[in-house]
């Protein structure tokens, strides 16, 4: 019999009545947390995040800036060879792999949604290179729709924060739908926001500065090495 510690289960009560006293703090914190990608629509955001995967926002930022002024349509992408897409994309790392995501992403918007990026995470999932965490971005983002967003801020902060226990980004997704109010203090897309930004700016994945953190009465986490 396989033997070993059990995580202990978060309450999501507690959990709950924790984010509606961090959030409001979060978002007087961080006044101006948005997504931190350029993009002027949705196939823009769409192409900024799966370039995102591994790579810094302010690198794709860059490279995007270039990318856009070449690359307007679906239809674009598709016209030019895997070879010139891939190298145009090339310092965003996994070149080769995004830009196969990329062109099969665009070859299914046409073909199944009229050349338009759709607006529903069932739709959203049916495009290659598009998994939850891209789909919420771009819900959120471009249609006002309330996602959560779990990238490895979100997933390091809900742990730190006593928020959920869970590893798994679709599953740690649903789990804070329940305790994350929809639409209050902005909802799930501008909790995740906050999120973000306050991962980068204060609860690091190395050294989190727990002494400078405005919700550190709230964590429990605050003052330990997690």
């Amino acid at each position: 019999m396989a033997s070993g510690k059990k995580t202990a289960a978060i309450d999501k009560e507690q959990a709950r009545q924790r984010v509606l006293k961090i959030f409001p703090i979060l978002r007087k914190t961080y006044p101006d947390a948005t997504v931190s990608l350029n993009y002027k629509n949705p196939l823009e955001l769409l192409i900024a995040t799966i370039l995102a995967a591994q790579c810094t926002d302010a690198r794709v930022n860059i490279v995007t800036a270039e990318l856009f002024k070449k690359y307007r349509t679906p239809e674009d992408y598709l016209k030019v060879p895997l070879e010139e897409l891939a190298e145009d994309i090339r310092s965003t790392g996994f070149y080769n792999n995004k830009a196969k995501s990329i062109q099969a992403a665009c070859r299914s918007i046409i073909e199944k949604f009229g050349g338009k990026v759709p607006e529903t995470m069932e739709e959203l999932l049916q495009l290659n290179g598009v998994g939850r965490k891209t789909a919420n971005v771009i819900l959120g983002n471009c249609f006002g729709k309330p996602a959560i967003i779990c990238d490895t801020h979100m997933l390091r902060l809900a742990k730190r924060l006593g928020l959920s226990n869970q590893t798994d980004p679709v599953k740690l997704e649903f789990e804070l739908m329940e305790i994350v109010p929809k639409e209050k203090y902005g909802g799930w897309t501008q909790f995740s926001h906050c999120i973000v930004f306050h991962g980068r700016a204060c609860c690091t994945a190395r050294k989190p500065n727990c002494g400078g953190c405005p919700i550190a009465r709230y964590c429990p986490s605050a003052g330990k090495a997690v």
